[in-house]
């Protein structure tokens, strides 16, 4: 069983705690934050690209096709009243140098996307995410 906790510090400002990690989180100024962490939402993007980031490297290695560099950045809209949620998530792809090809880049990330990252599973079960690739030789 996974367990987070969070714990009020002040005003807005939690300490979340996962596996024995700290985890700073705020909410905006507007709402009576100071801007000291995250906001909870955006962790959700980070923990998506976190997971589909780890897959596509793993599967791209035992493809013996390493990038030299390689980030995942995620994008998301959201609705315009509350409660606020993603209607559309696009995760972009950056791979530089190595051998890494377009047609095992879209392998790796279909496989990620639709098999083994359980946050996107989870998030495209309300919202839909899209990708795109970046590669720079």
């Amino acid at each position: 069983m996974q367990k987070s906790r969070v714990t009020l510090l002040n005003d807005m400002h939690f300490e979340g705690e996962l596996d024995g990690f700290k985890i700073n989180l705020d909410a905006d100024t507007e709402f009576g934050g100071k801007n000291s962490g995250p906001r909870p939402k955006g962790l959700l993007l980070t923990s998506l690209t976190g997971c589909t980031a780890m897959d596509v490297i793993s599967i791209l290695r035992k493809m013996r096709s390493e990038p030299e560099e390689f980030y995942v950045e995620a994008q998301a809209e959201q609705t315009e009243t509350h409660p606020k949620i993603f209607k559309a998530i696009t995760v972009i792809y950056y791979f530089k140098g190595g051998n890494v090809t377009e047609e095992k880049a879209k392998k790796a990330i279909d496989l990620s996307l639709e098999n083994y990252c359980g946050v996107s599973a989870m998030l495209s079960k309300s919202t839909p995410i899209d990708y795109k690739i970046v590669i720079d030789k």
